[in-house]
């Protein structure tokens, strides 16, 4: 699959409707608001900022991030995919907008709305789940072992290498020299990431090479005409018609898709009303006979009739 293959004609605009790189914009922002907020509502109830700090994270902060034991899991099993959208410095949720602004935007435009949000997820799940698998099972990695995970780094390291993945060669800002291929942004991306997270701990890094591999096969499943993300949007499309009862979701066979439902039929030939057809036409009738005339061939005389040819 090259990329004049999978580029679409009209590039995704902002306010489009159903543009999950918005979507995903959104919920990392108010994720974010909401535990800055609640943050500043701590520092103003405490004159000890360090207490206020520490409350905050026990009572707030523990029940969106992922924690670095499992045992710590069991009872709240949906930060497994809320540390994903969480972010407490205001760095951490610029350094996310931005990577996935420049790979998601890419993404979205050579395949459309459906395929960056499970690549979104799918990424920062299996993330967080070798992030514990790392920390649990193999003793290189419980040195140095970080408090917690959070963020959408790995999220956004999948989606970088599944657009790498499909279009390697994709230009950006071409008016500079030709433009700059892909994958040279995304090694920088690469070289910083995993500089940024060298201080905290392996399990992070290995985390982000696994959800970077996992873009890699989805992209590659994609191709094969596998798409590993389908019942994730099918899912999404049933839970939305449950608050939307006018609208009804029904797959729309091929034929569907592609004919108009009319009465006639969908192309009807017709001939051109010209005095050698019809003196054609009438020398059959001579010859042969009216009933010998063809449907066409009446509907041509009855025609020429009307526009007294």
């Amino acid at each position: 699959m090259n990329l004049q293959e999978t580029k679409k004609s009209r590039v995704p605009l902002l306010g489009d409707n159903n543009n999950t790189l918005v979507l995903l914009f959104a919920i990392n922002a108010l994720v974010f608001v909401l535990l800055n907020g609640l943050k500043v509502v701590y520092l103003l109830s405490y004159d000890n900022n360090f207490q206020a700090e520490e409350f905050f994270q026990k009572q707030i902060l523990q029940w969106f991030i992922l924690p670095a034991h499992t045992e710590n899991l069991w009872n709240k099993p949906w930060v497994i995919f809320s540390y994903m959208f969480s972010h407490y410095s205001v760095w951490g949720l610029i350094s996310t907008c931005l990577w996935l602004w420049a790979f998601g935007y890419i993404l979205q435009d050579l395949t459309g709305n459906k395929k960056l949000f499970p690549l979104y997820l799918y990424g920062g799940f299996i993330g967080a789940v070798i992030f514990l698998i790392s920390i649990e099972f193999v003793p290189a990695f419980q040195q140095n072992i970080p408090q917690y995970f959070m963020g959408g780094s790995a999220a956004v390291m999948c989606v970088a290498v599944a657009a790498t993945t499909l279009a390697p060669d994709y230009r950006l800002l071409p008016m500079l020299n030709g433009g700059i291929p892909l994958w040279v942004l995304t090694l920088i991306y690469v070289a910083i990431d995993f500089a940024s997270v060298a201080q905290s701990g392996s399990s992070i890094g290995i985390a982000h090479l696994a959800a970077g591999t996992f873009g890699f096969i989805f992209i590659k499943q994609l191709r094969k005409g596998n798409d590993l993300g389908e019942w994730m949007n099918e899912l999404a499309d049933w839970f939305n018609d449950l608050f939307n009862p006018e609208k009804k979701y029904k797959k729309q066979s091929e034929r569907e898709k592609l004919f108009y439902k009319v009465q006639g039929k969908p192309y009807n030939k017709k001939h051109n009303l010209t005095q050698s057809k019809l003196d054609e036409i009438l020398d059959k009738i001579n010859n042969e006979g009216y009933h010998m005339l063809t449907d066409e061939e009446k509907e041509f005389l009855n025609r020429a009739s009307k526009e007294d040819l």
